[in-house]
This record gives C-alpha cells, structure tokens and sequence, in this order.
C-alpha cells in the first residue's frame, strides 16, 4: 500500500460548502458552514481515509 500525505485545510471546505450551496439557491450562515466543515472532517476520518495528525 503506497501512503500520501493530504492536508486537510476546514476553511476551504468551509468557502467550498458555500459556494455550492449558494449555487443550489441557499444561504448558509459562517457558523453553520463551521459545523458542516467539522461534520466533514469528521467523517474522512471516521471512513478511514484520512488520519488526524496532532502537532
């Protein structure tokens, strides 16, 4: 199995959510996009496909 590192960057998954759901006619507050970033992170690491690293 080949292992890559991938920087998980919550801001811009974060601005990604609200571009799409402005797209889709919504209008999502900054702190709902938060949780939907969170929600997400979480869910890649629950799927095991990313690790969280701790510094």
């Amino acid at each position: 199995m080949r292992e890559i590192e991938v920087f998980i960057d919550t801001e811009e998954i974060a601005e990604f959510f609200f571009k799409e759901l402005v797209k889709r006619g919504y209008a999502p507050k900054e702190e709902e996009l938060e949780e939907i970033a969170d929600i997400t992170f979480d869910y890649l690491i629950a799927k095991c496909i990313i690790d969280e690293e701790l510094d």
